[in-house]
């Protein structure tokens, strides 16, 4: 259970249509069995990309996002040395409690909707901008230059 972004129920305002959607996206991409779950998945990587960003990519992103995607982003204080990708999932699943591979499932759910909200020249500035290891969890190849 994320406890860090997440309001308790009773305090939550409706989602707009937006959010909504966002959610269903990352419930099926999941393969969760509830909304609730996919938005703890959205809350927990959100809040840790939300970590990770800064900049133009950063602010380019919040605008994309649906209003309540974007605050749990923004909330966040970005740290001064981003984490690499494996490391962002391990970091994750430490501050969610769960396995590496769950956490890692989380990831790629959530990445696959805000890489469809973004869409690929945002992506790839955001790409640009992490340390390697992001690519695959948004879905993408990891290319490197040839030697």
């Amino acid at each position: 259970m994320i406890t860090d972004v997440r309001a308790p129920l009773e305090h939550q305002q409706p989602y707009s249509t937006a959010y909504e959607h966002m959610l269903e996206k990352v419930r099926y991409e999941g393969a969760y069995p509830t909304r609730e779950r996919a938005d703890e998945a959205v809350r927990l990587v959100l809040a840790g990309l939300g970590r990770q960003l800064t900049g133009d990519e950063r602010v380019d992103l919040a605008a994309r996002l649906p209003l309540e995607a974007a605050r749990i982003l923004t909330k966040q204080t970005p740290r001064t040395q981003p984490l690499g990708g494996w490391a962002f999932v391990k970091d994750l699943a430490a501050r969610n409690g769960a396995s590496l591979a769950t956490t890692r499932w989380d990831t790629g759910s959530v990445l696959a909707a805000v890489t469809a909200h973004a869409g690929p020249d945002l992506i790839t500035r955001i790409l640009n901008q992490l340390p390697t290891g992001y690519a695959l969890l948004f879905g993408s190849a990891e290319l490197t230059p040839a030697a």
